[in-house]
């Protein structure tokens, strides 16, 4: 059995602990046959602290080896294995990861893969290509759970000015729910210590308002007149 089967074994461990310690060997001792076997596992791993540790030991090995092989795994069938890969070339943070980031993964029909791929492109995204981006995210506005609203909003904010053109004109003439999703990044953004919840509040407020003196400000209606 050579070393990298005897890794694959010591991976399948009954108790996290051994998985997490055979984890840490492959980064401590990596060798490039490793990254295989790691990558089979982050796809299945249960453990949160395990699968951190694989992330670890992933970037102990040189990316020429690693970033290929993550890009290629962000299109796996498997929605963990698509997560973690995103997840470990955000802390790699290698510019050739940006590979990784396509239209299939930003709208991927899993929550957890969309949400990491929106947090792994604003660390990743090339300088210059920040408002493409931002064009690529803004469609998500008003979409999806309450977690899934916050990343976004967070990966918006990131992209700061590049972003802020695009979420003025949703606030404008987006759908309701986009309208406020939008208005509540633009003012997390502003302040951003207040957190997500309180810039909610905010904004369905600011809107209420905005939305009350539009219709007392419109032109009456001609069927109501006599």
């Amino acid at each position: 059995m050579d070393a990298a089967d005897r890794l694959s074994t010591a991976l399948t461990a009954a108790l996290p602990s051994q998985r997490l310690q055979a984890a840490m060997s492959a980064g401590t001792h990596p060798r490039d046959e490793f990254v295989r076997v790691l990558l089979e596992r982050c796809a299945i791993e249960p453990d949160l602290n395990v699968r951190e540790t694989l992330t670890w030991a992933l970037m102990r090995h040189p990316v020429a080896v690693t970033v290929p092989l993550l890009v290629a795994e962000t299109r796996s069938g498997t929605a963990q294995a698509r997560s973690q890969a995103l997840h470990t070339l955000s802390k790699i943070g290698d510019p050739a990861g940006w590979e990784a980031i396509t239209p299939e993964v930003l709208n991927d029909s899993n929550e957890t893969v969309a949400r990491t791929a929106w947090r792994v492109a604003t660390v990743l995204v090339p300088e210059g290509r920040e408002t493409e981006l931002a064009a690529l995210l803004v469609p998500h506005l008003g979409h999806g759970e309450r977690d899934a609203k916050m990343s976004l909003s967070r990966s918006l904010v990131t992209l700061g000015d590049h972003a802020a053109t695009l979420l003025d004109e949703i606030v404008e003439n987006g759908s309701a729910d986009a309208r406020l999703h939008a208005m509540t990044t633009v003012l997390l953004r502003e302040s951003p210590d207040d957190g997500y919840e309180a810039a909610l509040f905010d904004a369905e407020l600011r809107l209420l308002l905005a939305d009350a003196a539009a219709g007392e400000s419109g032109e009456p209606d001609d069927s109501t007149q006599t």
